[in-house]
């Protein structure tokens, strides 16, 4: 297949005019679409190069493309977009629709991710470490890729798209891209530096080198060793609750996974120290998110006062001379994003960070508390999600992650408890926005937290 990854060449400049009416139609039902809600008034092309031929049976294209809505630059994307003369059955779901001129007149287009043959095509690049047109691929030379492994892409719904080659690597795409340097793929690298065993080291990643990146490129997908027979932390969770389970020791454990994640990125990348003058930001961000969320949400407008104090309370401890230590950390870590394997081992995946929040804040420096609260979030939201509703439970798990914790950082999160009431009503008020917005039955959930937050001593 090495054939296949030596085309280069960039695109008609004709393509993107022909696609743009079936892409205003299909990008904004995507789940990875950052966009919802607004309309999208045009695109233009970032880049774009050929992977496969248009006069071949199947044609292939890696597409930038910028969405535009209203004032501003707009978000760029990446697609990856199979051009057949009639789709088979197999790839329905993946219809993006057909297009009547231009340079694929006449052909029907899809999202080529749901496609074996383009799958493998990318998975030779990554292999090969090669160059077509913008993209470049490199790798890890320790790890070993074999040719012709099978592909077959995730189907759960997330903010990327995945493939999995022959249960023996996963393939991330990042969906909405941005120039710099990704989380993604620092961290688990400054980790497999550090011989970190909680997070799969990066095996080859894919690359865009763009003009209009300021000089940086555009990190677009990572592989890394797929985890076999591995489950997420949150079907886990699930599936002992159903069953009456205790999670507890599970909860224990994986407290100590995250705590020797955090130890390693300390080791591995520069840490700060929080004053005062660092704190203030930090507080008027989240007093700013709490008021910009209790105009979006009128459920939340009569708990806006106590939460509130959870954030003032932080302000008066730094400005009595209180300091804390911040650090590179996950950045949105929950049960979903926790891997148990059949061993028992717990693993720590997708290091991107909330995507809607900018890059460089994704990259700063913060309290790893931030990440506790994160998971604590989790075990609530796998509580209530049960039928009947387990608070209990969850404050189980609550207690044993952080005692876990605190086994291998030597410190427990709750000794510390204006810090960690602090960062857990600021994620418990981004919940409440994002279910108000998406899922507003679920917006219950994030609810009951707001309450006991609002309520909460803030000493």
């Amino acid at each position: 297949m090495a054939e296949t990854v030596t085309l280069s060449g960039t695109t008609s400049p004709g393509l993107l005019t022909s696609l743009t009416p079936l892409l205003r139609e299909w990008l904004p039902r995507q789940r990875w679409f950052a966009g919802k809600g607004s309309p999208v008034t045009g695109f233009s092309l970032v880049a774009g190069t050929e992977l496969l031929p248009a006069a071949s049976r199947l044609g292939l294209y890696h597409l930038l493309v910028r969405a535009h809505q209203g004032a501003g630059p707009g978000d760029c994307y990446q697609l990856l977009i199979g051009a057949r003369e009639a789709l088979p059955p197999r790839l329905a779901p993946a219809l993006i629709g057909h297009v009547p001129d231009g340079p694929l007149g006449g052909r029907t287009v899809y999202d080529a991710l749901y496609d074996t043959r383009p799958a493998e095509v990318l998975l030779e690049a990554l292999r090969t470490e090669a160059r077509i047109g913008v993209l470049r691929c490199e790798r890890d030379p320790a790890q070993e890729i074999r040719a012709g492994l099978v592909p077959r892409r995730l189907t759960a719904e997330q903010s990327n798209s995945s493939v999995v080659f022959g249960d023996t690597f996963i393939l991330k795409l990042l969906r909405r891209v941005v120039p710099g340097v990704n989380p993604d793929l620092e961290l688990p690298l400054a980790l497999a530096r550090e011989g970190s065993s909680r997070v799969p080291a990066p095996t080859a990643w894919l690359h865009a080198d763009l003009e209009d990146g300021g000089g940086e490129s555009y990190v677009l997908g990572v592989l890394q060793p797929f985890v076999q027979g591995a489950t997420d932390g949150w079907e886990l969770a699930l599936r002992e609750l159903a069953k009456g389970e205790d999670f507890g020791a599970e909860a224990r454990a994986l407290g100590r996974a995250t705590a020797e994640v955090h130890t390693s990125l300390a080791r591995a990348l520069p840490t700060a120290t929080l004053g005062h003058a660092q704190l203030g930001p930090l507080v008027d961000g989240m007093t700013e998110r709490l008021d910009a969320a209790a105009q979006a949400v009128p459920a939340l407008r009569p708990y806006a006062p106590g939460l509130r104090t959870a954030f003032s309370a932080l302000a008066d401890l730094a400005a009595e001379g209180r300091t804390w230590t911040a650090q590179r950390v996950h950045g949105d870590l929950h049960l979903g994003q926790c891997l148990r394997a059949p061993s028992g081992a717990w693993s720590l995946i997708d290091f991107e960070g909330e995507p809607a929040r900018p890059l460089a804040e994704r990259r700063m420096p913060q309290p790893a508390v931030r990440d506790v609260a994160g998971m604590l979030r989790s075990f609530d939201y796998a509580a209530l999600s049960a039928d009947p509703p387990a608070p209990g439970w969850a404050e189980v798990c609550r207690a044993a992650y952080c005692s876990g914790y605190a086994e291998v950082s030597g410190t427990d999160p709750r000794t510390d408890p204006v810090l960690l009431r602090a960062y857990e009503t600021d994620k418990a008020v981004y919940e409440t926005v994002y279910e108000a917005r998406h899922r507003p039955d679920w917006l219950s959930v994030p609810l009951s937290a707001i309450r006991r937050l609002a309520a909460s001593d803030p000493s």
